[in-house]
């Protein structure tokens, strides 16, 4: 089983590539690649074929696959991509905690 430090919804930093620095959230998750999608992210074009009769064709710009080593969790108290531990809270769930500041990362 291959393990991704982020989950779908968290906001994450971009560390490297063409969109080094950029924020945003996590859209979806593949764990046996190692990838995810960042929304604005590793933007690329792909031509359309109109699937149906009156239907557009044409060039569309989507997200891509990017790996997710490329990509840390971002901690709004410190305001940059950081590493995170997990701390058990009063009622005994888990929480993921930014290893600087110790705030909460939701």
């Amino acid at each position: 089983m291959n393990k991704i430090h982020v989950k779908t919804g968290d906001s994450v930093v971009i560390l490297s590539g063409k969109d080094k620095g950029k924020r945003g959230k996590v859209l979806a998750v593949a764990p046996k690649e190692g990838k995810l999608i960042v929304e604005g992210a590793n933007i690329a074009t792909k031509s359309v074929k109109p699937r149906r009769q009156g239907e557009e064709g044409g060039i569309v710009k989507a997200e891509a696959a990017m790996y997710a080593s490329k990509v840390a969790l971002y901690c709004s108290k410190c305001g940059r991509g950081v590493r995170y531990g997990v701390k058990t809270d009063d009622e005994g769930k888990k929480v993921r905690v930014c290893k600087r500041c110790g705030a909460e990362l939701k």
